[in-house]
């Protein structure tokens, strides 16, 4: 997988978080993101979305691999409550800060475990950093989920994101090809379901809109209710333009920032950083820094 791919995958996510996130929420919320989301050069700014991904990132860079510990501590670091964190992964973050082990802490906010997008909205980078070891990387998908969304479902659609990023990002697969081998990791009924709904479009040649997408494929903030979603307009718009893309993201409404970012990455692992709208680039914070962590990363799994 070439350099660009990987620019692509970490831009296309951060991009279609800054994009997205502005369309997020209520009225409350949309208010103050007019205040949080530019920085003082007037540049966009993201999310946790990205941020967590750039943890993950730069975690992967250090370590060769998935370790739960220092993800932890990378998180817990990060964290600042200006970049739009949910309720519950900022009070499992101050307890790590605090020193609590992060296995604990993973399940002191839902006994069960998080099932939200949390961990697969950071899923697309492990995915291209196992790009070339699949038989590796559910289980390392998984273990990165693991330190903030114990629950079985919160980690499936991890797998299922990562997976997609990861056949995306071969450059030959087709759109059906790409859901199809990213679903094999699925199982519960949920995410099956679902998946039917997206392959029989793909199949059929259908191009839904908004409101039937919401409808049958959902856009919560549950795992269950986004993963889908966003692979599925990935794939969909894979030959088409990641502006006009983001646009159908944010007409569909919901976790407009978490969806967008995932579809964003698997977007840009297949077409390339190259690829993306200049413009855009050019606002978006940070954009230096999400290169060189692309090109370092890149660096790492190619050593692989």
């Amino acid at each position: 997988m070439t350099r660009d791919r990987f620019e692509g995958c970490l831009l296309g996510l951060a991009l279609g978080d800054a994009l997205g996130a502005p369309q997020e929420g209520g009225p409350i919320e949309r208010l103050a993101w007019l205040v949080l989301g530019r920085t003082r050069r007037g540049e966009m700014r993201w999310t946790d979305d990205t941020q967590m991904s750039l943890d993950v990132a730069e975690s992967l860079i250090a370590v060769g691999r998935v370790d739960g510990d220092d993800l932890a501590r990378r998180f817990a670091e990060s964290y600042h409550w200006s970049r739009g964190y949910g309720p519950g992964a900022a009070k499992l973050l101050k307890r790590i800060a605090r020193g609590a082990n992060w296995r604990e802490a993973s399940r002191s906010v839902f006994p069960d475990g998080s099932w939200g997008n949390g961990g697969a909205m950071r899923a697309p980078i492990v995915g291209l950093f196992h790009r070339a070891r699949p038989n590796e990387l559910a289980a390392a998908v998984r273990a990165s989920a693991e330190v903030t969304h114990a629950h079985p479902l919160g980690q499936e659609g991890a797998v299922l994101v990562a997976a997609a990023t990861a056949m995306a990002g071969e450059g030959v697969r087709g759109p059906a090809e790409i859901l199809d081998a990213a679903a094999a990791h699925c199982v519960a009924p949920g995410f099956r379901e679902r998946l039917d709904t997206a392959r029989a479009w793909l199949e059929r040649d259908e191009y839904p809109e908004p409101r039937e997408v919401v409808a049958r494929l959902g856009n919560g903030i549950a795992a269950v209710e986004s993963c889908v979603t966003a692979t599925y307009i990935a794939v969909r718009w894979l030959s088409q333009g990641f502006s006009d893309m983001q646009v159908f993201v944010g007409r569909c409404g919901g976790d407009v920032d978490t969806i967008g970012a995932m579809a964003g990455a698997i977007w840009g692992a297949r077409n390339g950083a190259e690829s993306l709208p200049a413009d855009a680039l050019e606002r978006l914070e940070q954009r230096e820094r999400l290169r060189a962590t692309a090109r370092d990363l890149h660096v790492s799994a190619m050593a692989k």
